[in-house]
């Protein structure tokens, strides 16, 4: 029997099931990365350590030829590696679990039972192998999927409706935001977005946005919350910053542009875990916005002089 090549890979892709779009070469050259596998190989030295994307993207460069720029990973990451993971062949961030959806150490690595399949692919009765492992499956990404759903963070939003964020990275300050800030700032307010850190929306209410006048541009980029409070005509537009993107001067030009014409005035307010991260942006924050803690939740920094919480012209 031949060593791994790139056509065995696709045809072991295939049979497990995927689609034309993840039995290409880019996937056949992700899974023979992800195996450890250089050319000739045979497919029993099939290992499943974790990697990265960019080692993943290193191995296809360096073991098989094929060199893919920069800007690529997110085309492997989107187009491969996410359906790999659905599909139960590999195990998403199996250290961490609760890792952040944008950490860069989020890893893969090819799940036990598919790697003993794919160890004894050129064995006899292989067939009977693949049939039992096929069999198996399903069972396995339903427990997967359960763990993953388990591992998402509750948030209640006022009025009692519980949606779900990502686990992990600036979710967990976000559930604060929510929990915290609200009840204390935006009493009876209506949440009318809350952004994921995996780059979804997980609640957008379009339409009480549109009756503030105000039309997002599918382009532009939300604040991480968005609360009305209806009692003074206020809307929050409010940045999660614990690694990044507090409101500072770029930021505050953005979503002023981002909700011109809105009906309610506009308060911006920049969110941190803690004092000790808030001190790493303090000199960049806008003026005439507003800096909040999770840590000290009944406290918050206005930074202005003409008044406390509230919008400005």
């Amino acid at each position: 029997m031949s060593g791994a090549d790139l056509p065995t890979a696709q045809q072991i892709l295939s049979r497990l099931g995927f689609p034309k779009q993840q039995t290409n070469d880019r996937s056949g050259w992700v899974l023979l990365a992800l195996l450890g596998l250089k050319p000739g190989d045979p497919w029993s030295e099939a290992t499943n350590e974790m990697f990265t994307t960019r080692p993943i993207m290193d191995r296809i460069r360096d073991d098989w030829g094929k060199d893919y720029a920069p800007n690529s990973r997110e085309t492997i990451r989107r187009q491969t590696l996410h359906q790999f993971v659905d599909a139960g062949l590999v195990d998403y961030n199996a250290d961490d679990p609760y890792r952040a959806v944008n950490s860069s150490k989020n890893n893969y690595r090819i799940n036990q039972l598919a790697l003993e399949l794919i160890q004894a692919w050129d064995q006899p009765g292989n067939d009977q192998r693949l049939k039992d492992y096929l069999a198996a499956r399903p069972g396995l990404i339903t427990r997967y999927n359960a763990t993953r759903e388990m591992n998402r963070i509750p948030v209640t939003l006022p009025g009692g409706k519980e949606v779900t964020l990502s686990p992990g990275g600036q979710n967990v300050l976000i559930k604060a935001m929510v929990e915290e800030f609200c009840p204390r700032y935006t009493p009876g307010g209506e949440v009318i977005y809350i952004g994921d850190a995996d780059g979804k929306a997980t609640h957008f209410d379009v339409d009480g946005l549109g009756r503030l006048g105000v039309q997002v541009d599918k382009h532009g980029k939300m604040p991480d919350l968005v609360v009305y409070r209806r009692s003074k005509n206020w809307l929050f537009l409010m940045e999660a910053a614990s690694t990044h993107g507090p409101v500072d001067g770029k930021r505050y030009e953005e979503l002023r542009k981002l909700f011109k014409g809105c009906t309610a005035g506009l308060v911006y307010v920049s969110c941190f875990p803690d004092r000790a991260v808030m001190r790493a942006y303090l000199s960049d924050l806008a003026w005439e916005t507003e800096a909040w803690c999770a840590d000290t939740p009944d406290h918050m920094i206005h930074l202005n002089g003409d008044k406390f919480l509230g919008p400005h012209n």
